[in-house]
């Protein structure tokens, strides 16, 4: 080559397979570079002859549309100056004859996103093919707002690609398995596309709150045609039933191939999305339950219950609403935007419930804030406050004269937000973090925190709010004060507390047997009126059935309890279950009143249905390319035929999402599935498998293989 020649890239080698192990991103399913900002990747640069000291050679990253330096969107790096743009580096590392390995670090607060390489000698500019790289989020990386010191639980929150959202009612949690399939084909590509969708500037790229902000916005398709359209009316023809998603791959696929939303979700939908979304952009991300989960739609901390005389919830009166559980996510990141001491755990939601500055989305919180009651720290302080603090008040309404009359019952402070569960780090348990988002019950710093919560919300006084009171029961515990208002625990002078429970499992097919448990702790002798009734009703708290009912006055001296049975037959509740697309709670609510006192009370509990189990049959261990078999086997030991069976399989890196019809199976008969698989990853791996009927909404089970080379 003559020394004349111009100097030309020709070739660039972007050592994937180093940089990617180095990165943690060796798991993305992309012919691309993945690599995460603030830490250093390597690039082979071949030339057509060798570099000397006066040629001129730099390389060229840019974002978005037409990059320029000005923005900042265009990244000009100059080996030979060893200079800092824009906080990112480069420099030499090794030269041997016409190849040329560089160093590059981008910076620690440098946009997420896709950046386009060039390499330019002279005038000459070459364009590598695939030479887009996609820099994430670094939980590696101490100056990255993201940084997370733990690697357990780096490995847990950023890079597991399976897990458990908890779902059920606080008196039977229970795990739903989950595959969030972050690295899966697409899944990078679609978080990109959703990252342009956002409209953020380049600046808000940078950080990890405007993002999460945007994407808890995005996951659902409210406002911005995102990912998913919730639906809880119980009709889901012309899409998939919420029930029936076992991960967020398929949807998230199909989001990213039709560019339109998915039908449909309901909260642990949402949550699974907006997990694999932020771990897929780097954010270390976990998905969190709240049994008892407040929906308080006029902030003031309080949700008001209306039963009728037969102790029967009435949910055409509430505004509010409690949730049997909710679920929403937590990210982790450093807040420079806010004073000192909100570092950690930022609660975010996609679920749209309210919006928030005119857009259904909500957060990041940060959940110190929530536990320390300040609730004006940006964003929605105050609705997820009330998500996990408000009391329930609950009030009788009786007909008096053809007008409804509203009798305050009781109150409840201690039953919303309960049982805050997570996946613990690396074990495949339920977590329980209440105590993260609130100080224990009673203890000092609650109520400090209650009394802080409350001088920002002002609970205004206990008048119903009922859309339909229209006349109050004038008594002294009516309050109308601009105070702010810290309800109180009804305290009874009897000591009465309720217990209600099941005496047998509550299979569907056999008759629910219930109790309710009368107790006294005074001295005297008490006249109680019991009412109870059973109803069906959604997660959401929305009362689908009436079951039945009991009436009872019963007698108790001193220190002494009764149980008093509510028994339900399955004819008063199959037909029910049989036509609903979702999975229902039984719901037992019980008032008693004492008669020489005056003392009354109120006690709910929600159970779920118990269901046989699916048992899932494979080796521990299989090779790499190489297929194995696995069999589902379920027996149907309940008295009923279960009706349009369908088995929903699906194994990251073993097997691809499908659904296998298995038609009607009868009482004592046998399903038996067969699938065959072929790991295309190594590691341990997961099958999940979930069975669905008109019966029964929520079987499933998961089994976990390790593939080998």
């Amino acid at each position: 080559v003559f020394p004349g020649t111009s100097l030309k890239a020709t070739g660039i080698d972007f050592l994937k397979s180093k940089n990617t192990r180095e990165h943690h991103t060796d798991g993305y399913n992309i012919k691309n570079l993945v690599v995460r900002r603030g830490q250093p990747f390597w690039l082979q640069v071949s030339l057509n002859r060798e570099l000397r000291a006066a040629d001129k050679l730099s390389l060229r990253f840019g974002i978005g549309e037409n990059p320029t330096k000005i923005r900042g969107s265009l990244m000009s790096l100059k080996p030979e100056k060893e200079q800092d743009f824009n906080g990112w580096k480069i420099s030499i590392v090794e030269k041997n004859g016409r190849e040329c390995v560089l160093s590059v670090t981008s910076s620690p607060n440098a946009p997420v996103g896709k950046y386009t390489l060039n390499v330019k000698t002279g005038t000459n500019i070459y364009k590598p093919e695939n030479g887009v790289i996609y820099l994430l989020f670094n939980p590696w990386c101490k100056d990255d707002p993201v940084f997370m010191a733990d690697e357990a639980q780096r490995k847990e929150h950023v890079l597991n690609d399976t897990g458990y959202i908890y779902v059920g009612s606080a008196y039977s949690i229970y795990d739903r398995p989950w595959n969030f399939g972050q690295f899966e084909e697409f899944i990078l590509d679609a978080c990109m596309y959703l990252l342009d969708k956002s409209k953020l500037s380049l600046n808000d790229r940078r950080d990890p709150v405007s993002v999460s902000r945007a994407m808890s916005a995005l996951v659902n398709a409210n406002d911005d045609s995102g990912v998913l359209l919730g639906n809880w009316s119980g009709n889901y023809r012309g899409g998939t039933s919420p029930m029936d998603w076992i991960g967020s791959v398929t949807i998230l696929q199909n989001y990213y191939k039709t560019k339109k939303p998915i039908s449909y979700g309901q909260c642990w939908v949402f949550a699974g999305v907006l997990n694999t979304v932020m771990r897929c952009l780097g954010v270390p991300s976990r998905c969190v339950s709240t049994f008892n989960s407040a929906h308080d739609t006029e902030e003031n901390l309080r949700v008001d219950i209306y039963l009728n005389e037969s102790g029967e919830k009435l949910n055409w009166m509430s505004l509010d609403s409690v949730w049997n559980f909710h679920v929403w996510n937590d990210v982790w990141m450093k807040r420079t935007d806010l004073p000192d001491g909100f570092d950690g755990w930022q609660t975010i939601d996609s679920t749209p419930q309210e919006q928030s500055q005119g857009v259904f989305q909500c957060g990041p919180c940060p959940v110190k804030a929530v536990r320390e009651g300040d609730v004006y720290v940006p964003y929605d302080g105050k609705f997820v406050y009330a998500e996990v603090n408000a009391d329930k008040v609950y009030w009788i309404v009786k007909k008096v004269n053809g007008k409804n009359k509203y009798i305050r019952l009781s109150t409840e402070t201690q039953d919303i937000g309960s049982n805050i569960s997570t996946k613990a780090v690396g074990q495949n348990k339920r977590e329980d973090i209440t105590l993260e988002y609130k100080y224990p019950e009673g203890s000092k710093e609650e109520r400090k925190s209650m009394e802080r919560a409350c001088s920002f919300i002002r609970p205004s006084g206990l008048v119903p709010r009922s859309g339909y009171a229209s006349t109050v029961e004038e008594h002294s515990n009516i309050i109308s004060t601009n105070k702010p208002m810290v309800l109180h625990e009804t305290v009874t002078k009897t000591g009465l507390h309720v217990e209600i429970t099941n005496t047998e499992a509550l299979h569907p097919g056999n008759p629910l047997e219930l109790a309710i448990t009368v107790k006294t702790s005074t001295p005297g002798n008490w006249t109680i009126d019991l009412a109870g009734s059973c109803q069906l009703q959604y997660y959401t708290g929305k009362v689908q059935a009436n079951l039945g009912t009991i009436k009872e006055t019963i007698k108790l001296e001193g220190g002494s309890e009764m149980q008093i049975p509510l028994k339900i037959a399955p004819d008063a509740y199959m037909k029910t279950l049989a036509s609903m697309d979702d999975e229902v709670l039984i719901l037992v609510t019980a008032i008693a009143e004492v008669k020489e006192t005056n003392d009354k009370l109120t006690k709910e509990t929600s159970m779920r249905f118990e269901y046989p189990p699916i048992t899932v049959q494979m080796p521990e261990v299989a090779k790499l390319n190489n297929d194995f078999s696995c069999a589902f086997i379920f027996k149907n030991k309940l008295n009923v035929p279960l009706e349009n069976c369908k088995l929903l399989v699906e194994g990251l890196g073993i097997f691809k999402m499908t659904t296998f019809d298995q038609g009607d199976i009868m009482p004592g008969r046998i399903m038996k599935s067969e699938v065959i698989c072929t790991p295309t990853r190594l590691g341990e791996k997961k099958i999940v498998a979930k069975l669905t009927s008109n019966q029964i909404k929520g079987i499933s089970t998961e089994k976990a293989i390790t593939i080998i080379e």
